[in-house]
């Protein structure tokens, strides 16, 4: 029954893939009944003549204004997750966002159920992040004019498996294309010991879904955030390594 179910996932990007377009994208499958897998499955199949729910949209400056609310409060609850353990501040994350607000070049994608918003992924050109972040580029001979940074994504945790990731990425690679001059795409995620008492059995990191999408992990290029973890009293350091695309 596991093969069937990670069949079902596997259509499910297969058909993203065919077909990326942003109002006709995804079918969400409730996998918890392992006894309607099979009916799933032919409910996938036939998924052309169902009307889908799901819809992606960039969003640059102004337009994200009143998003804001909704995403702040989706940053939080994701972020609380292994491996960020982020204990969030909900002005802090407004404060955040305002950034992507301000600058017109800028994107988040967004995605929808209907009218809910289930998932974000934000971007921006380098030249407009903190020193902390050019830091490192800076130092290894790169110019942060030519790199587009990849914020970060969330997404609530019964959509994924569906290609939702996959869009992410596509969208704001269209996006950078789409400004141009640009030679590097990047990102960077947080480093945690294999042995973090809060490091769930079944976590499964995702180097191997970078990888597939042609990100290479640049070990060199490490910044350090701050922020407080769950279980703390202050904020530390967390050390982040980046990602790049050519």
């Amino acid at each position: 029954m596991q093969i069937l179910q990670e069949q079902i996932s596997a259509l499910a990007v297969v058909e993203y893939e065919k077909n990326p377009t942003p109002n006709a994208q995804f079918i969400s499958f409730p996998f918890r009944n392992k006894q309607r897998q099979g009916e799933q499955l032919g409910n996938f199949l036939s998924c052309k003549n169902m009307t889908n729910t799901i819809r992606i949209k960039r969003y640059s400056g102004s337009e994200l204004q009143k998003y804001i609310p909704d995403l702040a409060c989706l940053r939080i609850e994701i972020f609380r997750d292994f491996p960020y353990l982020y204990d969030g501040d909900l002005e802090y994350e407004k404060k955040y966002l305002q950034t992507y607000i301000d600058c017109d070049e800028s994107v988040i994608v967004l995605a929808f159920d209907e009218s809910k918003i289930i998932g974000a992924s934000t971007a921006i050109p380098m030249r407009y992040e903190t020193d902390e972040v050019k830091k490192p580029f800076i130092n290894h001979g790169y110019n942060p004019n030519e790199i587009f940074y990849c914020g970060e994504s969330v997404l609530d945790k019964k959509y994924r498996g569906l290609g939702i990731g996959v869009s992410f990425f596509k969208e704001r690679e269209a996006h950078a294309k789409q400004l141009g001059g640009f030679k590097h795409i990047c990102f960077c995620c947080v480093e945690r010991a294999k042995d973090h008492p809060r490091r769930p059995a079944d976590y499964v990191p995702l180097d191997n879904f970078w990888t597939k999408r042609n990100y290479v992990k640049h070990p060199e290029l490490t910044a350090t955030y701050t922020w407080k973890d769950l279980d703390e009293e202050y904020e530390s350091p967390k050390k982040m390594t980046f990602w790049l695309k050519a």
